[in-house]
C-alpha cells in the first residue's frame, strides 16, 4: 500500500503549495495528491476551493483572477509556525517539485460546460507531458473523464465517488474508462473494496488519518492511502 499526501501534507503543512510539496519530497514519500482548477488566462493552478477565503484568510473568487493576480494571496496565513510565505502555485510550478515521484494523484474540480472540460483537459494533458506513467488524473465530474476519454487520452484515471452509490460507481468508472476508483473513506466497506478489486479496478481511499483504520485498509489490500499526516503514517505503517 502506497502512502500518499493529501493535498500534500495538509495536516503537516500548508496545504497545496509548493512548501508543502517540498516537505513530502524531504520526507521522502514519493506520493502525492493535489487539486487542479483552471483560470480565466487558461493557466493552471492547484487550489482546492474556488475562493481564498479559508486557505489564505481573503474574501476572493479564484475565477476572478488571472495568473498574474494570484501574488497576494498567501496560503500559509493560518500556519504560525510557518515562515515562509506561500502563494497559489502554478501546476507546472508543482510539477518540478514532485518530477521524481512514483505516483501523482491529479484531481480536477468540478467544471460548469463540456466545453471548460474540453479546455481544462487540453492544457492538462500537455503541461503532464513526460508523466504519463506516473499520473492519474481523477475527478467526480464526469464531463472532465468523458472529455479524456473522447481524445484517447494516454493518461490513466481514477472516479472520485463520495456518495453512496455502491456497485452503480465500479459500473460508471468501468463505463468512463477509468483504471482505479478514490473512495471517501466512510464508503470504503469491505464489500466494496472486494467488488472493486474484482473488477480489477485499482483503490484509492481518501481521506485517512486514524492509523488503525489505515492498517485495516493495508490488510484489505488497498493501492493508495490518501492521508493529511503522511510522516505520521509512515511511522506506523
Amino acid at each position: 500500500m502506497r502512502i500518499i499526501g493529501h493535498r500534500g501534507a495538509r495536516g503537516e503543512a500548508p496545504e497545496n503549495t509548493l512548501g508543502g510539496f517540498q516537505y513530502i519530497q524531504d520526507l521522502g514519500i514519493r506520493a502525492v495528491e493535489f487539486d487542479v482548477r483552471q483560470l480565466k488566462d487558461r493557466a493552471l493552478v492547484v487550489m482546492h476551493d474556488d475562493q481564498f477565503i479559508r486557505t489564505a484568510g481573503q474574501d476572493k473568487h479564484l475565477y476572478e483572477c488571472s495568473s498574474e493576480e494570484l501574488e497576494p494571496y498567501n496560503h500559509a496565513v493560518t500556519w504560525s509556525e510557518w515562515n515562509k510565505v506561500e502563494p497559489t502555485p502554478l501546476l507546472e510550478q508543482t510539477l518540478k517539485i514532485i518530477h521524481n515521484f512514483d505516483h501523482i494523484e491529479v484531481e480536477v474540480k468540478t467544471v460548469k460546460t463540456q466545453d471548460d472540460a474540453e479546455k481544462l483537459t487540453e492544457s492538462l494533458e500537455q503541461q503532464l507531458k513526460g508523466f504519463e506513467k506516473t499520473a492519474v488524473i481523477t475527478s467526480f465530474d464526469p464531463k472532465i473523464h468523458l472529455a479524456l476519454q473522447q481524445k484517447k487520452s494516454d493518461f490513466k484515471r481514477g472516479l472520485l465517488v463520495e456518495t453512496d452509490m455502491k456497485f452503480k460507481a465500479i459500473e460508471q468508472a468501468l463505463e468512463l474508462g477509468c483504471v482505479q476508483i478514490g473512495w471517501m473513506n466512510q464508503l470504503a466497506s469491505h464489500e466494496m473494496i472486494q467488488v472493486t478489486q474484482q473488477a480489477k479496478l485499482g483503490i484509492s481511499v481518501w481521506t485517512v488519518n486514524d492509523i488503525d483504520r489505515a492498517k485495516q485498509l493495508r490488510d484489505l489490500g488497498i493501492n493508495g492511502l490518501i492521508t493529511d499526516f503522511p510522516k505520521l503514517m509512515m511511522q506506523h505503517l
